[in-house]
């Protein structure tokens, strides 16, 4: 095994082993939001140099030893989408519990009402 296929196999599995803590760690407000918005500008401006530069994401490929650009662009696909389905589904996670607790509250609302409209009340007959 060359040395260059070492170096891409060590990339790939920390980028794998760094989503999976993502998807162990509980969820942080607007530090989590920040990260996100920051990898979405990454993608855009390594999208942008690679096609104003294509030569350039095949001597990436060679450093990393990836045969091609294009399988390098397939690899970090692979990572950004895998990165997009984790963080939708904890969020998909964080909105059911919320209608979840939302729902909960209104029907102990709603039977509280309930139950103070049929209380009886005492009827005060002056005397």
């Amino acid at each position: 095994m060359d040395v260059s296929q070492i170096l891409i196999k060590a990339v790939l599995i920390t980028v794998f082993a760094l989503l999976g803590l993502v998807i162990l760690l509980p969820r942080r407000g607007a530090r989590g939001m920040a990260i996100r918005r920051l990898t979405m500008v990454a993608v855009l401006v390594s999208a942008v140099i690679a096609i104003i530069f294509p030569d350039l994401t095949n001597a990436v490929a060679f450093v990393l030893g990836v045969g091609r650009g294009t399988d390098l662009l397939l690899y970090g696909l692979i990572v950004v989408f895998l990165g997009f389905a984790v963080t939708s589904s904890a969020h998909n996670r964080r909105l059911d519990r919320q209608i979840t607790d939302l729902a909960r509250q209104i029907a102990l609302a709603e039977a509280g009402a309930a139950n103070e409209a049929h209380t009886p009340t005492e009827d005060v007959h002056p005397a």
